[in-house]
């Protein structure tokens, strides 16, 4: 014959559980614990501290994270108002505009057609083809200048061997490109 005879010994803990269960205590605590909290610090808005290896504030009663990256998301947020006529910029092609002149595409047509009622559209037009071939000629130069740095040592094939070269980029060639293709985008301009 099988004992039905609870071979456990309950600890004050569990009547309590059972105890506060039965109550409708649900949430109610059976023990207590000892330990410690952290000193709670209080900040006001626009205070800047470091907290587990983080710069935070508060902005707009919001604690943030302040990262490096904080000024280039700045750069593209698109505000909900333009900041010249207050219209909602709601338009895509005012994201590319508002990143360009920091203004909606409506302000930017206003402006282009009050220098073309002044005759000065070539000449902004000009500015702007000038501006965009030297950023080309920069772009340029720093991707070259990242190619030259790499490794050419060796080689991995198709079907996984490692061929290992032999010998060094002409740098003089690789110049004499770069001073005809600086050459061919200046004669560009305008």
């Amino acid at each position: 014959m099988k004992d039905n005879v609870l071979k456990k010994e309950f600890q004050k803990q569990d009547v309590e559980r059972v105890r506060n269960l039965v109550q409708g205590k649900y949430g109610e605590k059976t023990r207590s614990s000892v330990g410690f909290s952290k000193k709670k610090e209080f900040h006001k808005e626009g205070d800047i501290w470091e907290s587990d290896g983080r710069t935070w504030t508060i902005k707009d009663g919001i604690k943030q994270n302040i990262t490096k990256l904080d000024k280039a998301k700045k750069l593209h947020v698109l505000p909900l108002f333009c900041p010249k006529c207050n219209r909602v910029m709601n338009k895509k092609i005012d994201k590319q505009f508002y990143n360009i002149h920091k203004v909606c595409f409506d302000c930017v047509i206003d402006y282009e057609a009050e220098l073309k009622k002044k005759g000065e559209f070539e000449e902004y037009s000009r500015n702007i083809k000038n501006n965009e071939i030297d950023n080309r000629v920069k772009e340029f130069e720093v991707w070259v200048k990242e190619k030259l740095s790499e490794s050419n040592n060796s080689f991995i094939t198709e079907d996984g061997t490692v061929e290992n070269w032999h010998g060094k980029i002409n740098t003089e060639l690789v110049d004499e490109y770069v001073k005809q293709v600086k050459e061919y985008l200046e004669n560009l301009k305008t």
